[in-house]
């Protein structure tokens, strides 16, 4: 974990409540797609935990939906502006589990770590299909990103009004794959344990309060005993998963 002070290059509206912003400045501690930051703004007590989209040598890229009051300020913050940010945070993913055919799907917020995701395994020689999944047209974003990398990219919207209609459970029928990297809600993860044909890793979310394991406040029943989604997560193997009752 490291804090530095990052810069706004960009700060653009991708679609309904959904920004992405670019900043630059020290990402070294990013080392794996599936990491997240915890970003200070003033006037608030806890930190805005948000996935790593991608990161490459001096710039970051984040994407955010304005769900609150945070996220609302991030929203009208403007080229130059600089922000106190903690980088290298989370497990992120394991690559090397991937087989040659790997399935990426990514829901809502869920999309963002799946692109970086994406690019590491391309650098690998492996090349990925990615599944993106949304509530309705105008809330998709970085579908064009995704095939610009030369992958197949399927868009699945809930109620139909662009690509697949249905869920992303729906759109990964009849696909095949070695490996399957996931991120979302919680209501998504659970289908995909319980649609896919393989073993996998899943992101998950979570309330934080530090973001690095001090705390405690994040902490999930496992299989294998308690974990901590800020730091022994996010991401965490099909096998291990629990879910409530």
């Amino acid at each position: 974990m490291k804090q530095s002070i990052f810069k706004i290059v960009s700060n653009k509206k991708l679609a309904d409540i959904t920004y992405e912003m670019v900043l630059q400045g020290d990402c070294t501690d990013i080392t794996r797609p599936g990491q997240f930051v915890n970003i200070k703004l003033d006037g608030f007590f806890l930190r805005r935990p948000i996935s790593v989209c991608n990161s490459k040598d001096d710039i970051l890229t984040i994407i955010y939906k304005v769900v609150g009051k945070g996220t609302e300020v991030m929203a009208n913050m403007t080229e130059g502006e600089e922000l106190d940010i903690l980088t290298g945070l989370g497990n992120g993913y394991e690559l090397s589990k991937s087989g040659d055919k790997p399935l990426l799907i990514g829901g809502g917020a869920g999309v963002p770590p799946m692109y970086m995701l994406a690019i590491e395994l391309i650098k690998k020689g492996v090349t990925p299909t990615v599944v993106l999944g949304f509530n309705k047209k105008s809330e998709v974003f970085y579908e064009e990103e995704f095939k610009a990398l030369g992958i197949k990219t399927i868009v699945a919207t809930a109620d139909g009004s662009y690509g697949i209609k249905g869920f992303v459970t729906d759109a990964i029928k009849g696909l095949d794959y070695t490996y399957f990297y996931t991120c979302g809600p919680e209501m998504m993860l659970k289908a995909l344990y319980d649609n896919t044909t393989t073993s996998g890793q899943l992101s998950f979310e979570a309330r934080m309060g530090c973001g690095f394991g001090a705390c405690m406040g994040c902490t999930c029943e496992t299989l294998y005993g308690n974990k901590r989604i800020c730091k022994d997560g996010p991401v965490l193997e099909k096998e291990e998963v629990k879910w409530a009752d």
